[in-house]
Order: C-alpha cells, then structure tokens, then sequence
C-alpha cells in the first residue's frame, strides 16, 4: 500500500468517526430564521409594553402573560423550523436524523438549557425578574458551548457570544431587552448566515 493510499485510508476512518460522533445535520437557515422570529417577538413585546402605558412589566399583568406566550411561540417556531430543516438536510446527505450523535447533541443542549429555565422561573415567581434577560442569554451560551462537542465546533463561538452579552446584560440590567435582541435575534442571523453560505459554498465545490 503506498503512503497516499494509505492516507487516504486514514482520512475515510476519520471522516467516518466524526459522522459517527457528531450531528452535523443543523442548518444555517434555521439560526436565521430563529433569528427572524426573535426580532418579530422582540417587536410584538415592545408594542405590548407601549400600549400599555408604562415602560415596567407587571407579574399580575395581562400584558406580562402576552408577552409569556409571546416567547413561547418564539421558541416554538424556532424548534420546528430547525426540526424541519434538519430533517430536510439529513436526507439530502443521506443522513439519519435521529441517531447517537442528536441523542448526545440533545442531552448536552438541554442540560443547561431545562436547569436555566428551571431557575429563572424560581426566580420570577419570587418577584426577582430584573436579570431575566441576562440569565436566558448566559444558560442558552453554555448550552451551545456544551452541545458544541457533537455538532458543528464553531456552534460553541456563538455560545460564548450569548454568554459574555448576558454577562454584559447583568451589568446593565435596564437594557435587558436590547441585550435580549442583540443575542437572540441580530447574534443568530449572522451566525446563521455564516454557516448557511458556508454551506453553500462547500456544496458548490463538491463534484
């Protein structure tokens, strides 16, 4: 066996480790798309919050609860969406889409995702909901970075992203929605695009 051969080889095995181990069926379009829903979300509570006549939320409040279901179809859209389009992608790579790589990937991503939404909920109910931003941006950070180990790596940049503005966000608390925006919405689109036009331009190259 010749040494190109032979590095050939290895590279296969490498190649086929890695699609063992990790998830790489999360497409770009869905981080900007995520992206998209956020901002709409983030537009639909500042309008909330203007009409109704002062610029604070209340926990007893109507407005409070819209504004609760209002992050809830957020978050929603953006599951289904990602389901979707990770499905949609799977197949064209040929790719099983629930294997022991999203199984991992899962369990690492909703780790630190569940214990964050656990404790900020605790907090709420405590009347303590002034770093409420801060804390969805920190937890949903160490929830990529954790999760980056079974996916696409550069997920894990993003995550620090998320974690320092939420950091950035406790310092600043009475700009909690605007960190919120910058994170979730603005944050995901250009990771989103990055990835998405990567994408495109390995497809093209590829015979």
């Amino acid at each position: 066996m010749s040494t190109e051969e032979y590095l050939k080889d290895i590279t296969e095995i490498k190649d086929m480790m890695n699609k063992s181990s990790r998830f790489f069926s999360l497409s770009g379009l869905s981080g900007i798309m995520a992206g998209i829903y956020a901002l709409i979300g983030a537009a639909v509570a500042y309008y909330l919050v203007s009409i109704s006549g002062r610029n604070y939320l209340i926990l007893d409040g109507k407005i409070f609860n819209y504004i609760l279901l209002d992050l809830v179809l957020v978050a929603f859209l953006s599951i289904i969406t990602a389901i979707i389009l990770s499905i949609t992608k799977a197949k064209k790579n040929n790719e099983t889409l629930w294997n022991s790589a999203s199984k991992r990937l899962l369990t690492a991503f909703l780790i630190p995702l569940v214990t964050g939404g656990i404790y900020i909920i605790i907090k709420i109910s405590s009347d303590h909901y002034g770093l409420t931003g801060s804390l969805m941006l920190i937890f949903y950070g160490l929830a990529l970075v954790n999760a980056s180990k079974y996916t696409i790596g550069n997920v894990k940049y993003l995550g620090y992203i998320e974690i320092v503005l939420g950091l950035i966000c406790a310092i600043y608390p009475g700009y909690g929605f605007w960190f919120w925006v910058l994170g979730f919405g603005v944050m995901h689109i250009i990771y989103g695009s990055l990835i998405y036009f990567n994408e495109t331009s390995n497809s093209k190259s590829k015979p």
